[in-house]
């Protein structure tokens, strides 16, 4: 496999660019209870620069949600006697994919029976350039042979206890401990980018790996994770491959939290620090 060192860049942009040349990006997430992690995901695609945001959460949950950001806009989903987007909600989640680049799916949704459905019919979109993190992951796991019906091009974003769970839906062998093998057998059983998450972040698509050095302990908070979805996101929807994106996310998404750790501290850090400091992450990544 090959080692990457370099980190992707952003093109230039053109002085006489539109709010639609950065792309148009949708971001299923939040429940009553976690509408933060909707608002969290949508205000760091914002800050990772994607012209146009649209969060999509269930309908107890926006008025919360909408009241966070301004500058996203938001879609009710039907919900379920629990607040948490319900079967019902496929089909305008469906509709939404036509006028966005890409979508991010699972942060703070719950686990429920209505919620595989949801990503099993996302998975299945044909090219769909689609990002699973949190509960979506969760969701994704008790989906029996989820690989077979896989016609999404995706980014699983998990933490350790989500890739022991993805494993465990998946293969008969225990998690290896190296990380790297880890990855690496599920990005090339998956055909996916796979991002596990944790000091020293690993990337990979199954033939290039990247290992994050940015970061620091105080990023163990949270809503971090959230941070990075709405990160990686708008990085696809300006145009970098999958791969690229999640590499630029998670080493933007570290110097931020860098950052942020030398204003603040370690130990006060919170999740909107990371988010604030990303625009500085970015012009320190030139």
């Amino acid at each position: 496999m090959q080692t990457i060192n370099s980190i992707p860049k952003l093109q230039p942009r053109k002085v006489d660019a539109h709010k639609g040349d950065f792309g148009k990006v949708c971001i299923v997430a939040g429940s009553v209870g976690m509408s933060g992690a909707a608002a969290l995901a949508g205000r760091a695609a914002l800050r990772a620069g994607a012209g146009l945001v649209r969060v999509a959460t269930s309908e107890s949950a926006l008025p919360i949600v909408a009241s966070i950001e301004p500058s996203y806009t938001t879609a009710a989903l039907p919900e379920d006697n629990a607040g948490r987007i319900s079967a019902k909600a496929v089909n305008c989640i469906l509709n939404l994919l036509s006028d966005n680049d890409c979508l991010a799916f699972g942060p703070g949704v719950g686990i429920s029976k209505g919620l595989q459905s949801v990503v099993e019919a996302l998975i299945e979109q044909e090219n769909l350039r689609l990002l699973i993190d949190g509960d979506g992951l969760n969701n994704l796991s008790r989906i029996k042979d989820w690989p077979g019906k896989l016609r999404a091009k995706l980014i699983l974003t998990p933490h350790p206890g989500e890739m022991k769970r993805l494993w465990i839906g998946l293969f008969r062998e225990e998690l290896p401990a190296d990380r790297q093998q880890q990855v690496s057998k599920l990005a090339q059983h998956t055909k996916s980018v796979v991002v596990l998450k944790g000091a020293g972040t690993v990337v990979t698509d199954g033939q290039k790996v990247y290992i994050n050095k940015t970061g620091n302990p105080g990023m163990a908070t949270a809503g971090s994770g959230d941070v990075l979805t709405g990160a990686i996101t708008a990085l696809i929807g300006q145009g970098l491959s999958n791969f690229d994106a999640a590499v630029l996310g998670v080493y933007i998404h570290g110097l931020a939290g860098d950052i942020a750790a030398e204003k603040v501290g370690q130990i006060g850090l919170i999740a909107t620090d990371i988010i604030e400091l990303l625009p500085q992450a970015f012009l320190k990544n030139k």
